[in-house]
């Protein structure tokens, strides 16, 4: 069953069409990559999902209600929830104390009342990233990777029904790609991802479903096995050499 349905989405920068009738489905608990070349209009369709950037056309659909005209906060509360390139979170706050607000802002709550709970309420979302040890830094103090792993637990922690990741591995080294690999496939059958990532080995790895973007276009969607294979996608983005 699909959670989320985009249908002919279309959206132009004057002449530059950076979404150009794109149809995507998303199904529940599945891991969907969107893979494609620099500019191909991968972070726009994102920010289109999420209703940061308004659709010229088409229409898009979540847990089968139209949501493409609900501003981005409605979205969120229905469970879309997104990490950034460049992981975003209050550095004056530590780790422990984002994943609170992340609650709060779910549950609608105020501070006093999370205070009364403590961080016996954040610790299980920290654990499930491996942060457990570090909920009382302050968040500015961790590394790249880790901030990387607190912007999960925060979309953790606001129960989503679809993780829109893009880029999860950008600036990871060897050792910290690895273990956000790990995490995902962790994930795996829990949550909805819609995975935007340049990382072929981790794409095939992960995703059960596979579309390529390339000029604003799906040019092709497919398991892995079938997106290897095809011979538009190796010339316009894998390479007719690749040993992906």
């Amino acid at each position: 069953m699909s959670l989320l349905e985009i249908r002919e989405a279309r959206k132009s920068f004057g002449a530059l069409c950076v979404t150009d009738n794109v149809t995507l489905e998303v199904r529940e608990r599945e891991i969907h990559a969107l893979i494609g070349p620099n500019g191909a209009g991968k972070s726009c369709l994102i920010g289109q999902i999420t209703g940061e950037l308004p659709l010229d056309a088409g229409e898009i659909r979540f847990d089968g209600d139209r949501v493409d005209r609900l501003p981005v906060h409605a979205r969120a509360q229905l469970g879309l929830k997104r990490a950034y390139q460049v992981p975003q979170f209050f550095s004056s706050f530590s780790a422990g104390g984002n994943v609170a607000l992340a609650q709060i802002a779910r549950e609608r709550t105020g501070w006093t009342v999370w205070r009364k709970a403590g961080t016996e309420r954040t610790l299980p979302f920290l654990r499930q990233v491996g942060l457990e040890a570090v909920g009382e830094r302050p968040s500015a103090s961790l590394g790249h990777g880790e901030k990387r792993q607190l912007e999960l637990a925060m979309a953790f922690a606001g129960e989503p029904k679809l993780l829109l990741l893009d880029e999860p591995l950008a600036g990871l080294g060897p050792g910290d790609s690895e273990r956000m690999v790990e995490l995902l496939r962790s994930m795996k059958g829990r949550y909805a991802m819609l995975l935007v990532e340049h990382d072929m080995g981790a794409v095939f790895t992960l995703a059960d479903r596979i579309s390529v973007l390339l000029a604003g276009r799906i040019i092709a969607s497919g398991t892995a096995v079938e997106i290897r294979a095809n011979p538009e996608v190796r010339a316009a983005y894998l390479g007719d050499g690749t040993d992906a």
